[in-house]
């Protein structure tokens, strides 16, 4: 016979947050989403873009590009090729691992970084940034990080 455990309720506080919270995560992603369009990005294709410009060498293993954005190997490997098809990005082979790819940016993924990032990083001041002052900033930053690294730490994990 199984053993119930009693289910903890939000409290309407809790219920309060967790929904304000789902609300801006969503608008806003779909607000930053909205901003890349006129450049022809996703919110994906920039994400792959910045953490390939912030690289050594502009390069990642596809495995760790494909852990940093949390997308799976096949998903990867699909916005991959739409990319490449663009220029952006394009797959070598790793020479000390034959079934290893890297992802690498291109001159052209590189120019469109210079020219998109300017304006990414004005839709996040306009929609995020210039809403809180600097001490609502810090105390969202000191309420989530303890949030980040649980969830980081059960990456890969039921």
């Amino acid at each position: 016979m199984e053993t119930e455990t009693a289910t903890r309720w939000l409290t309407d506080a809790e219920q309060c947050a967790w929904r304000t919270h789902l609300d801006v995560s969503r608008l806003l992603t779909h607000q930053l989403e909205k901003d890349l369009q006129p450049f022809g990005l996703t919110m994906n294709d920039y994400e792959i873009l910045v953490n390939l410009s912030e690289s050594e060498d502009q390069r990642m293993r596809m495995s760790d590009l494909a852990s940093a954005t949390l997308q799976s190997k096949s998903r990867l490997s699909h916005q991959i090729t739409r990319m490449e098809n663009a220029g952006l990005v394009r797959r070598e082979h790793c020479e000390s691992d034959r079934r290893g790819l890297f992802a690498v940016l291109t001159d052209l993924g590189g120019e469109t970084m210079r020219r998109v990032a300017p304006h990414h990083v004005e839709s996040v001041r306009r929609h995020f940034m210039d809403l809180l002052s600097p001490e609502e900033l810090a105390g969202v930053h000191t309420a989530l990080t303890p949030v980040a690294e649980h969830l980081r730490g059960r990456r890969g994990k039921p």
